[in-house]
C-alpha cells in the first residue's frame, strides 16, 4: 500500500513563510532606524535648549509679506503666514499650468504645421527654453523690470488705465459691485451648460453623424449670460484707476515684477516641454487615421478635434502630469526672487522660531499634497480620456 502521507516542509524552504519572514525583519529594521533617529534628534535638540512642537503657529509672526491673496498684517500668527505663503502658491502654480498647457498645446501643434517659418520658430522657441535652466530665466525676467522699467514718478502709460515701471504692473479694475457676484455665478451656470452640450453634441454625433457648433454654442453661453446679468444690473462701469500715492500705485489691480518674472519663467519653461509632449502624442497617431479622415470629406479641425486628439490624449496625459508636478515644484524657486511663496514664508518662519525641523517637515506636507491633488485629477482624467477597447 503506497504511503499518501506529505513530508512537511521546513519553514525556510518554504517560498511565501519565508517572504512574510523577510517582510517582518525589514519592518523591524526601519522601526529601529527610524526610533533611533528621533530618539537621537530630541536628545539633541534638549540639549542645546532647542523647543519642539508646534506651539508656535499661534504666536504672533511679526513679519510682513508683500503679496496676500487673504487679509494679513505683522500682528497676525505664524499659522496665517504660512497660509498666505500656502495660496501664493497655489496662485501662480494654478495660472501657470493653465497658460503652459494653453501655449504648449499651441506650440506643439505648430511645431507640426506644414509652414516651413512656423514650424523652425516653433522648434527655436523648444530648443531654447528647455536648454535655459529655468533659474536663470527668473533672473533674467526679474533683472528685465529693475534694469528696463522706470521709476513709478516716469512709469510707461501705454494706454488708460495702465501703468509700467519697476514696480510692477498696474492696471485699472472694476470696482466692487454686487452685479460681479452673480456675473461670476452665471459664468460658472454657463461652463456647466457648455459641457452638458458638449457631452450631448457627443453623444448625437455618434448616433446620427450629424455635428454640431460646440465651440460658437459656448462662447455664447460663456459671454452671453454673464453679460445678460451685468446689463440687468444696470451696466456698471465704474473703475477702480490706480493712482500713485508716494512711492507707489494704489488702487486697481497690479501684480509684482517677483510675481511677473516668476510666472514667465515658468511658463516658458515648462511650455516648452509641454508642447514636445503634445507633438509626440499627435505624432503617435497614424498617418492613416488622418488620411481616412479626410477621405470622407472632414475638414482640418474636425480631423484634428474628432480624429487625433481623442487618440493621442492617451499618449500626452501622463507626461503631461509630470509636466505639471514639475512647474509645481519649480515655484519654490521663487525664494531666489523674492516672492513669498510658501518656501519663502516658511524659511522667515524657521528661522524666527528656530523650529526648523517642523518647518521643513510643513514644507514636504504641503507640496505632497499639492501633487497628490494634482495626480489624483489627472488621473482620473486619464481614465476618463482612455479609449475604450471593444
Amino acid at each position: 500500500m503506497a504511503d499518501t502521507t506529505t513530508e512537511k516542509i521546513p519553514f525556510w524552504l518554504d517560498p511565501k513563510k519565508r517572504a512574510i519572514l523577510f517582510q517582518i525583519g525589514v519592518f523591524c529594521l526601519v522601526a529601529l532606524l527610524a526610533y533611533y533617529l528621533v530618539s537621537n534628534t530630541l536628545t539633541n535638540l534638549k540639549r542645546q535648549h532647542i523647543a519642539t512642537g508646534w506651539g508656535f503657529l499661534h504666536k504672533e509672526s511679526a513679519f510682513e509679506i508683500g503679496e496676500s491673496m487673504i487679509p494679513y498684517s505683522s500682528a497676525n500668527t505664524y499659522a496665517r503666514a504660512l497660509l498666505v505663503g500656502a495660496l501664493n502658491t497655489v496662485k501662480v502654480s494654478f495660472i501657470g499650468i493653465v497658460l503652459s498647457v494653453f501655449f504648449g498645446t499651441l506650440i506643439g501643434v505648430a511645431r507640426l504645421s506644414s509652414n516651413w517659418l512656423v514650424s523652425k520658430l516653433a522648434g527655436i522657441f523648444i530648443e531654447v527654453m528647455q536648454d535655459i535652466p529655468v533659474l536663470l530665466q527668473l533672473f533674467f525676467w526679474y533683472a528685465i523690470f529693475y534694469e528696463t522699467f522706470p521709476s513709478p514718478r516716469q512709469a510707461l502709460h501705454p494706454m488708460a488705465g495702465l501703468y509700467l515701471c519697476n514696480r510692477g504692473v498696474a492696471m485699472a479694475f472694476l470696482s466692487p459691485h454686487p452685479a460681479h457676484k452673480y456675473m461670476l455665478l452665471a459664468f460658472l451656470a454657463a461652463l456647466v451648460l457648455s459641457y452638458a452640450v458638449y457631452r450631448w453634441a457627443r453623444q448625437r454625433q455618434a448616433r446620427k453623424g450629424l455635428p454640431f457648433p460646440v465651440f460658437w454654442t459656448s462662447l455664447a453661453l460663456i459671454i452671453g449670460l454673464p453679460l445678460a446679468v451685468w446689463l440687468a444690473f444696470g451696466a456698471p462701469m465704474q473703475m477702480d484707476v490706480p493712482k500713485l500715492v508716494g512711492f507707489n500705485f494704489k488702487g486697481g489691480i497690479s501684480f509684482s515684477p517677483e510675481f511677473i518674472a516668476l510666472l514667465l519663467g515658468l511658463v516658458l519653461y515648462t511650455s516648452a516641454f509641454v508642447a514636445e509632449v503634445v507633438r509626440a502624442g499627435i505624432q503617435s497617431v497614424g498617418k492613416g487615421q488622418t488620411e481616412a479622415a479626410k477621405a470622407i470629406g472632414l475638414k482640418q479641425g474636425q480631423i484634428l478635434n474628432l480624429v487625433i486628439l481623442p487618440q493621442a490624449l492617451r499618449v500626452i496625459i501622463p507626461p503631461l502630469t509630470s509636466q505639471m508636478l514639475n512647474l509645481t515644484k519649480n515655484s519654490s524657486l521663487a525664494v531666489a526672487i523674492g516672492f513669498p511663496d510658501f518656501v519663502s514664508v516658511a524659511n522667515t518662519t524657521i528661522n524666527q522660531t528656530g523650529q526648523s525641523i517642523e518647518g521643513v517637515a510643513l514644507i514636504m506636507a504641503v507640496y505632497l499634497i499639492f501633487s497628490l491633488s494634482t495626480s489624483v485629477f489627472m488621473n482620473w482624467y486619464n481614465k476618463r480620456a482612455a479609449l475604450v477597447e471593444r
